[in-house]
């Protein structure tokens, strides 16, 4: 069952999102905060940026760091049919009963700017690291601590048997901006 912005505000003050935007914030920006049935998440201003300088192949078993350039500021522009990795805002505990599933925004999405659909499992907890693609073949902009994504929020009818923390989840606890690991 979605849960409603209600229950979002009410889980929120057990720690849930931190910081907890109460109401969507729109005027100017790019919304955040909590909607409807979920929550739009903002994007932190820390990203790494896909390049193929070194003329690697992308291996998520054996992924080549130098295929990143870290850069840090109130926006970032995402190269014509490539990527960034870059971080949530928002610190998320998740309860052992919720599954939340994260959404690109249709603002970007209209841009062609593509967030990898991903759950947000039982019990995991830490910053989200957000890919974010562009599909256009023209570069394209991100804003730093506005919306990128929206979390829809799934209530189970029965609590999980193993959670994300149960079984000691490799992405579990992440600070900043997480590669792959296998």
């Amino acid at each position: 069952m979605l849960k409603n912005d209600r229950w979002i505000k009410e889980m929120s003050k057990k720690g849930m999102i931190e910081p907890f935007c109460e109401d969507q914030v729109r005027d100017g920006v790019i919304s955040y905060g909590a909607s409807s049935y979920g929550y739009d998440m903002r994007i932190a201003d820390e990203f790494k940026i896909f390049t193929n300088i070194s003329g690697t192949i992308a291996d998520p078993k054996d992924f080549n760091m130098k295929s990143f350039v870290n850069f840090k500021g109130d926006a970032c522009i995402v190269p014509p049919n490539s990527f960034v990795l870059g971080r949530s805002v928002e610190y998320f505990r998740i309860p052992r009963e919720i599954l939340v599933i994260c959404f690109g925004k249709s603002t970007y999405a209209r841009c062609g700017i593509i967030i990898n659909i991903t759950p947000l499992e039982p019990e995991w907890e830490g910053y989200v690291t957000i890919e974010i693609s562009n599909t256009a073949p023209i570069p394209a902009k991100i804003y730093s601590n506005e919306g990128i994504a929206q979390l829809l929020f799934i209530e189970g009818s029965e609590v999980c048997r193993v959670s994300y923390a149960d079984k000691a989840g490799k992405y579990q606890v992440q600070k900043g901006i997480t590669t792959a690991k296998i």
